[in-house]
């Protein structure tokens, strides 16, 4: 069966060459039928030309292109609704889970689960890190934690880590989910969630190695978190109008 790994990528110039490489040579070695999409969306770097050149004459692997930034959702929901495969997986550009995870997230689709999904906070995953994150660990950490404590309370989710970006789907669990999937921003795996228990969908939480390469500034954590309690409040309104029906 094959396997689609979908990359969203936004101004990656800088690292999408060695990713490109580390995905490529990985995909090869699995040694099945697959294909890679990179969706970028709207870079204003050098992305599209470094892809461009490297995706020329590559039958497996294409590149897709939105008019304008959109929205991580928006771009993994592109890429998932154009992949051909019988098992999809998305992962981060910069490839903070390194491409032996995404075997991991292929392993448990095989054994039966609809949606597979990265849980960095179980007691089997791994972080790698430089000493210089090491005094932001603790703060994102409780962040995180009280996140998704909100998630789970305000709608009634199970799972213990929504936003790593790391998920793999059926092509059935892929048609449910995103075909009614709203919004666009970073919060959009939350909705991915929402509308696959609301389907009774089989979820299965993955330990993982994450490498941790950088911490945001706190004007754009906090900007990011005030986007994600105003997301939340979107995915009650749009089950409320039927959206996920």
């Amino acid at each position: 069966m094959m396997l689609s790994v979908i990359i969203p990528v936004y101004n990656s110039a800088p690292f999408i060459a060695e990713t490109f490489h580390d995905l490529v040579h990985y995909l090869e070695g699995l040694d099945r039928d697959y294909e890679l999409l990179f969706v970028d969306d709207g870079s204003r770097d050098d992305t599209v030309a470094i892809l461009e050149a490297r995706c020329r004459g590559q039958s497996r692997i294409r590149l897709l292109r939105n008019g304008k930034n959109r929205g991580k959702g928006y771009a993994v929901r592109k890429g998932m609704l154009e992949a051909r495969g019988e098992f999809l997986i998305f992962t981060d550009a910069d490839l903070a889970y390194p491409p032996s995870e995404i075997g991991k997230i292929l392993a448990v689709l095989e054994a039966g689960a609809d949606l597979a999904i990265a849980n960095r906070v179980n007691s089997e995953s791994r972080f790698i890190m430089s000493p210089a994150f090491f005094g932001y660990l603790y703060t994102r950490h409780v962040g995180s934690r009280a996140f998704n404590w909100l998630v789970r309370k305000a709608l009634g989710l199970s799972i213990h880590d929504t936003q790593a970006g790391l998920k793999g789907f059926t092509r059935r669990a892929r048609q449910l989910i995103f075909d009614r999937q709203r919004l666009e921003g970073f919060t959009f795996d939350v909705e991915l969630i929402y509308i696959a228990q609301k389907f009774g969908l089989r979820l299965r939480e993955v330990p993982v190695v994450f490498r941790y390469f950088s911490e945001p500034t706190t004007v754009s954590f906090l900007m990011q978190s005030l986007a994600s309690l105003r997301d939340l409040a979107a995915i009650r309104a749009h089950d409320r109008k039927g959206a996920y029906r």
